[in-house]
């Protein structure tokens, strides 16, 4: 086991490596992106990725306050799942209501992949590949649909 400030300092490191191996990829616009804490622009949408001792996860929050716009939120995102499937070369799996880690309601849309943890360096490359291209795809779907959001938050 990992002391807490060990266990910190590891994670702070692979969010720090993660983040220096996507620095030179551009976005689907051809501008810089920061890819670690990817900014949808969109008030209480997020692209979230997440890494612990048991898995590695990417995912679309949807953190409205409000159920009744939450819901309209992911209901347009359920509009445009299969463009986001494409988009992704893969299925993911989509909660309409659920709660994040704080047990604040939220509608989610993720993968993930079991078995690997943030506190074995061994397992950061195949960490790493598994939220790289996940992460472009998302954003090469986000400036597709993205302009449908700004008019529901308008």
């Amino acid at each position: 086991m990992y002391s807490k400030e060990e266990a910190a300092r590891l994670r702070q490191q692979f969010w720090i490596t993660f983040g220096k191996y996507m620095k030179p990829i551009a976005g689907a616009e051809g501008m810089p992106v920061n890819w670690v804490n990817y900014k949808t622009g969109i008030k209480h949408i997020f692209f979230r990725t997440d890494a612990d001792q048991k898995k590695v996860s990417i995912s679309i929050e949807i953190t409205h306050p409000d159920a009744g716009v939450r819901a309209l939120f992911y209901e347009q995102l359920l509009m445009f799942k299969n463009m986001l499937h494409d988009t992704l070369g893969e299925e993911w799996e989509w909660l309409p209501d659920t709660v994040n880690t704080q047990y604040i309601p939220i509608a989610k849309i993720f993968a993930e992949r079991a078995g690997l943890s943030i506190y074995n360096q061994q397992q950061w490359p195949e960490m790493i590949s598994f939220l790289k291209p996940r992460i472009i795809a998302l954003d090469e779907f986000w400036i597709n649909v993205k302009p449908v959001f700004e008019d529901l938050s308008a």
